[in-house]
């Protein structure tokens, strides 16, 4: 089984040594996307906008895989801080929809510099 690597300037890029997502067979797994605009400045304010803007990104991700986000099996969402919780269930509501959910874990990190960061793994099989 051979991997491909995905890079979409419609996403924030990578903070780091690493890709923003991987093909493997029928999965794809996308790094942790952050509140970041595609040109790399952050975006400030509200847990809202931030939210929004970290899961546009895993969105945009899945996209540039040739995926979709309802193609998604297993979510992590990580909170800088957990009283956000109930802000991100309902963007989480919002991208991922109500038919054929994805399990999720949602923990409580030291994040630097932002309120949420969000990973997902997909199945695009049959």
């Amino acid at each position: 089984m051979a991997k491909r690597v995905v890079s979409t300037p419609e996403a924030a890029p990578p903070g780091g040594p690493y890709s923003q997502a991987v093909v493997a067979g029928d999965h794809v797994y996308l790094a942790g996307a952050v509140p970041t605009r595609p040109d790399g400045t952050p975006v400030r304010g509200s847990f809202e906008e931030q939210g929004r803007q970290a899961f546009t990104n895993l969105r945009k991700t899945a996209e540039a895989a040739g995926a979709s986000l309802a193609d998604a099996v297993r979510v992590g969402v990580y909170l800088r801080d957990f009283g956000d919780f109930p802000a991100m269930n309902a963007l989480f509501a919002e991208f991922f929809g109500e038919e054929n959910r994805p399990v999720r874990t949602t923990l409580p990190i030291a994040l630097s510099g932002f309120d949420i960061e969000v990973d997902a793994v997909l199945y695009t099989g049959p």
